[in-house]
């Protein structure tokens, strides 16, 4: 595979952080923000749930997907949001090629909120009964920048609108 992905006008966006953090909110509204059928949404979610039926990273199957999913559709011209919980132990390494090999905007943002402050996040969801505290400690790694990323912080006093309109404009500075 050619080490240089995209073509120079696409953006490569990373979104990590807790479950019920608000990514997943993000990057949907960055995609609505956007013109139609011009930003793909790599969910980790997605990819080890629905596409994988896994409930586990470790064993790579996801990490290599994402990676494969990335680097096609950056080739074909779209911008790129991968979004998930992404635990640096695993994605470290992928996440950091990836960036380095895009050829385009590349921009990655990491949340630093409490576990409480998640669960909180996570009750005004949709999806709140679908699973709660329990799970949510399980998944729980904290604040894990990765180094070589240069993440962007995004804390509890940035709201998700304050957040998606600043990644935008990071992104796509003459388009705001």
């Amino acid at each position: 595979m050619d080490s240089n992905v995209g073509d120079g006008s696409t953006r490569l966006i990373t979104l990590r952080g807790g479950s019920g953090s608000g990514k997943s909110v993000v990057a949907a509204e960055i995609r609505a923000a956007r013109p139609a059928g011009s930003v793909a949404i790599i969910g980790q979610d997605v990819i080890r749930r629905e596409i994988l039926s896994s409930g586990e990273d470790a064993g790579g199957h996801p990490i290599a997907l994402i990676d494969l999913m990335a680097r096609h559709l950056l080739d074909r011209g779209l911008d790129v949001i991968i979004e998930g919980i992404l635990n640096a132990d695993w994605y470290a390494e992928t996440l950091t090629r990836l960036i380095a090999d895009h050829r385009g905007v590349g921009r990655s943002y990491v949340w630093n909120l409490t576990f409480e402050e998640t669960l909180r996040r996570h009750a005004t969801k949709p999806v709140a009964n679908a699973f709660g505290e329990a799970e949510m400690r399980t998944w729980w790694r904290g604040f894990q920048p990765i180094t070589g990323l240069d993440e962007a912080v995004i804390t509890a006093d940035e709201s998700l609108e304050a957040t998606t309109i600043r990644i935008v404009r990071d992104c796509w500075p003459l388009a705001s």
